[in-house]
């Protein structure tokens, strides 16, 4: 049986829409840095490379093992926020992303670099971006308005990860990339300031079970499968080994997780979270429409500056194109949210972006003209920014407020986890062999992950809306109607 969503004290919620925009803000802002973070390393390649004497298969190491930490730790941190509260965790991790911001505004190699912007910002995402989803869910349980506050954030999201190769190019051109991370620190010290704002509406219960060795079986399985796909340029047998050894580590986790509900302990993340059908879905949703993001934004970028030799501030103006389409897509999750199903945005989502992905081929193959990445670039951000607010609501509002912390740690997991997926294997098809072809059978390879989210998108759109409560969520047809 599906858990609803349950009644929460609307004296605690808030009222105006100035209000809204309080608690809102630095809720977004803090998803829009991380996102940026993801993103904007994408067009200074070269520029950091040169600066700090390294290659660009170095760079593109510290800018997947930052995803990579992210997806390996949001489950941890979605689950800590239970013990410490979703506020508090919420600040822990602006702070310790500062902090990585700093170090890798200064570092003197890639070493430093990648324990700040890495190890450092990776850690203070998985820290703050789960209580950012908990705090939107159990704040605004009206189904309309958590669709405008979704839309809000996930807007702030997609921005910072398609608008990140135009500002950090605009900062890397005008100052240097270090300056991009000074940036980073100073957005998050504005929204620390502004959490001043934000109420927990839950209790933390400091005495709150917190399962250890899941917690490190659940991280190092992750770990090794990303490894396994970073390697396989260089060497298929090491990758096969690293694939088996993080399936294996994960099958040890299950298990794990079985004998704690067995025992009667509360495990890191419980077997019920997966008894939902549109919920799983939605999950495997969020990891394809990430893994696209990053994946496409990774291989165009690279591919803008290694083969055509582009600047970073040219490379990241191209980028406008998928900006502008994300942000009217994602500007619209209210109003799309009151005339059609969550499935059914999340199915036009992804049509529109395998149209771009195909234009993206087509199109910079038929001319070198900068003009021919705009309208798959544009499509492409229009439909991600359709498909990421419902997405996100479908799984979140699948759980009552007391599973937030588990649920909204899968959830950024997940979609984290796509990131890495993404620029892992873009990543490693372009180096391979930085050619126009090995462009084309990178966005080739996204396309064909695109089709595996369209096909999951039709699936949920089949099943029955009384499987979920967010299945169909027009007006007269969600459950609080």
């Amino acid at each position: 049986m599906t858990e609803q969503t349950p009644d929460v004290d609307t004296r605690a919620l808030p009222r105006s829409t100035g209000a809204d925009r309080r608690l809102l803000a630095p809720l977004a802002l803090a998803q829009f840095i991380c996102s940026f973070a993801g993103s904007n390393m994408n067009v200074m390649i070269n520029d950091i490379s040169r600066d700090l004497d390294t290659t660009v298969q170095s760079v593109q190491v510290v800018i997947t093992v930052f995803l990579l930490v992210m997806a390996a730790l949001m489950i941890p941190g979605g689950k800590l926020t239970d013990r410490l509260g979703r506020k508090r965790c919420f600040l822990i991790g602006l702070t310790v992303y500062g902090v990585g911001a700093l170090l890798s505004a200064v570092a003197p190699g890639v070493g430093l670099l990648l324990l700040g912007n890495s190890i450092l910002e990776g850690i203070g995402t998985a820290l703050l971006i789960p209580p950012v989803y908990i705090l939107t869910t159990v704040l605004f349980t009206d189904l309309t308005a958590r669709a405008r506050a979704f839309g809000v954030i996930m807007a702030g999201g997609g921005l910072g990860a398609a608008a990140g190769p135009l500002i950090g190019g605009l900062i890397t051109s005008a100052i240097s990339w270090r300056a991009a991370f000074a940036f980073q620190a100073l957005i998050v010290a504005l929204i620390i300031v502004l959490s001043r704002s934000i109420t927990d509406p839950l209790p933390a219960d400091p005495h709150r079970h917190f399962d250890v060795p899941g917690s490190i079986l659940s991280a190092g399985g992750l770990t090794l499968i990303v490894l396994g796909i970073l390697a396989a340029d260089d060497n298929l047998a090491l990758t096969a080994v690293l694939l088996a050894a993080g399936l294996l580590v994960l099958a040890g986790f299950l298990h794990w997780v079985r004998r704690e509900e067995r025992a009667g302990r509360e495990p890191l993340l419980s077997t019920s979270l997966f008894r939902n059908r549109v919920s799983n879905l939605g999950l495997v949703t969020q990891n394809i429409q990430w893994l696209l993001l990053m994946g496409s934004s990774f291989t165009v970028a690279t591919f803008l500056q290694v083969v055509r030799g582009y600047d970073a501030i040219r490379t990241g103006l191209i980028f406008t194109a998928a900006t502008v389409g994300l942000l009217i897509s994602s500007t619209a999750a209210e109003r799309l949210a009151k005339r059609h199903s969550q499935s059914t945005l999340i199915t036009a989502g992804f049509t529109l972006t395998i149209a771009g992905i195909i234009a993206l081929i087509g199109l910079v193959a038929a001319s070198h003209s900068p003009w021919a990445f705009v309208p798959g670039l544009l499509l492409l951000g229009l439909g991600l920014g359709a498909m990421l607010t419902p997405s996100v609501n479908v799984v979140q509002s699948a759980f009552s407020e007391q599973r937030q912390g588990e649920i909204s740690g899968l959830s950024r997991s997940i979609s984290n986890l796509g990131s890495s997926f993404g620029t892992a294997i873009a990543g490693t098809i372009l180096v391979a062999g930085l050619t126009r072809n090995a462009y084309a059978i990178a966005m080739a390879t996204l396309g064909v992950l695109g089709v595996l989210g369209l096909v999951a998108a039709a699936r949920m759109s089949r099943t029955s809306a009384g499987d979920n409560p967010l299945a169909d969520s027009r007006p007269g047809h969600g459950p609080h109607d």
